[in-house]
């Protein structure tokens, strides 16, 4: 519990910065996600952070998820230095748990306006006690289409547990590497209000095999 309050005043230091609020309907876990998400950048390169929770009815919240990425970059620099933390916690319906904390160190790529952009990086993955090096490989994207009533955006992530790092290198996806990816779908009704809802796609994620979970969702954009 006491770690689910450090999750919530770390949102609360930047709720004033937030871009959007999502609640998502999630059928194939049976329960409700509620997402905080904000980007900001400036003259040394951007920050983006969102933190997750889950609810179900017999536990109310029972997991946090957060995440934090600076991208230190100038504008005469060709690639950004990517810097990301992650971790969070969960309560089950006899005992809770942690997830295990992960630093990641690496190169991002991006370019966009206002209608369309992506951002890539690759990195080393530091898990806490894990002993072994791992990798991260990240990819996001956005598009405003049809004088912006319509939004596609997503990402998708591959990366190791197990310090696999002769898989990616040779083409092999093997047990030991996870895909996820959520590509999402909005109709902005109002400036501030959008519909739709995202598909999680997923391979060795959390314990499961290849998943594949739509939700139905609203937002509002600040």
């Amino acid at each position: 519990m006491k770690k689910l309050l450090v999750i919530f005043a770390v949102l609360a230091s930047f709720a004033v910065n937030a871009q959007n609020f999502q609640l998502h309907r999630d059928f194939d876990r049976d329960q409700f996600t509620s997402t905080f998400e904000m980007f900001k950048m400036d003259k040394w390169g951007n920050t983006f952070t969102f933190v997750d929770f889950d609810y179900n009815s017999e536990n109310g919240i029972n997991q946090g998820y957060f995440e934090i990425a600076r991208v230190l970059k100038t504008e005469k620099m060709p690639v950004g230095i990517h810097i990301e933390f992650n971790g969070g916690v969960g309560n089950a319906t006899n005992f809770g748990y942690t997830i295990t904390n992960a630093w990641i160190y690496g190169l991002n790529y991006s370019k966009g306006n206002a209608k369309c952009g992506f951002s890539a990086y690759a990195g080393y993955k530091s898990f806490k006690n894990a002993g072994k090096g791992n990798f991260q490989v990240t990819g996001t994207w956005y598009a405003n289409l049809f004088k912006n009533k319509v939004t596609l955006s997503g990402f998708a992530d591959l990366w190791s547990e197990n310090g696999d790092n002769k898989a990616i290198a040779s083409g092999i996806v093997s047990d030991k590497l996870v895909f996820l990816a959520e590509p999402q779908f909005w109709y902005n009704a109002t400036e501030n209000i959008s519909l739709g809802g995202e598909i999680e796609i997923s391979n060795n994620f959390a314990g499961d095999d290849f998943k594949v979970r739509p939700t139905l969702a609203v937002k509002w954009n600040f």
